[in-house]
């Protein structure tokens, strides 16, 4: 038999039935849409205010002492050398919108995904279910994410702030799950021995044994969100994204390798921030650890 007269299965439509859904919910939950659409932009506009209350060299300060008490010196040195060239090459401003986006994309990704996670930790049945969604959501294109969240959010920064938490959120759920899941089960048993209520057990053992894990899930959370900057800028996000795009269509190498170099500052920041924030040296730690060691040492004299 040739394949010209084998058996043809009939077209199934997926695309035609998510077409309908997204139709059905632009029409008929346009309220809920415009809700979540108001408090995103209301956060992002709100962020970046707040961010340019001070000039660059201001913020710079203020943010390379932030990396030296939770990091070090290192971080520190980095943060305001790295951002002092982003702001020699003209970019403050869009860097300043993208780490808003980014922030506010990170917290509402946190806040949906760690609970999840602490769900599918808990209860097989809800791990069965929230596994193949995971799987979809990590798997579809970054870009077909956001066709659907520029017919429920028109253009600008909200749609994308919607399609980058749909894309990051994925490792903060797995993570999560993976991290109370591996918490020892006879530091749970000994709890449970002594009548500590369950949701004590979660809060006092398991997530804190476990937040080595749920910070490494936060950790890649941001740094899919910041890779979704340039995609967001699709959909007039604006931000480095919209230099890099802007880069792109008109060739422009210098202004598309600048626009990339500011993200990648952003990038290294943020992500040594959160990796620090469980296990980095700090000088916020260090000066704990002497508290702790001069009043034990006062003590036993």
């Amino acid at each position: 038999m040739t394949v010209s007269n084998a058996v043809k299965l009939p077209r199934v439509p997926v695309g035609e039935w998510f077409d309908s859904l997204v139709t059905w919910c632009t029409d008929n939950l346009s309220w809920l849409f415009d809700g979540i659409g108001s408090a995103i932009e209301s956060s992002v506009d709100g962020l970046t205010d707040a961010l340019n209350l001070l000039p660059p060299l201001g913020l710079t300060l203020v943010l390379a002492v932030v990396a030296l008490a939770i990091s070090g010196w290192k971080l520190g040195l980095f943060t305001i050398l790295g951002f002092l060239l982003i702001d020699s090459m003209e970019l403050w401003e869009p860097a300043v919108d993208s780490l808003a986006l980014v922030i506010v994309s990170a917290l509402v990704a946190t806040v949906l995904s760690v609970p999840i996670g602490i769900a599918a930790a808990r209860s097989d049945l809800v791990s069965r279910v929230v596994r193949p969604v995971l799987d979809f959501m990590q798997t579809m294109p970054a870009f077909v994410y956001l066709i659907p969240a520029i017919f429920f959010f028109s253009i600008g920064a909200v749609p994308g702030v919607v399609a980058t938490v749909i894309f990051a959120m994925p490792p903060g759920v797995r993570l999560t799950e993976l991290g109370i899941r591996g918490v020892d089960p006879e530091m749970v048993e000994a709890g449970e021995a002594f009548g500590t209520p369950p949701n004590r057990i979660l809060t006092r053992i398991q997530i804190p044994l476990a937040m080595p894990s749920i910070m490494a899930g936060i950790n890649h959370l941001i740094m899919l969100s910041l890779s979704m900057v340039v995609i967001a800028g699709m959909v007039g996000a604006g931000g480095l994204g919209g230099e890099v795009l802007e880069g792109i269509n008109r060739v422009d190498v210098a202004k598309g390798f600048e626009g990339g170099i500011a993200v990648v500052v952003l990038a290294i920041y943020l992500d040594r921030l959160t990796g620090a924030l469980s296990e980095g040296p700090g000088m916020l730690r260090a000066l704990f650890a002497r508290g702790k060691a001069a009043a034990g040492s006062s003590a036993g004299s």
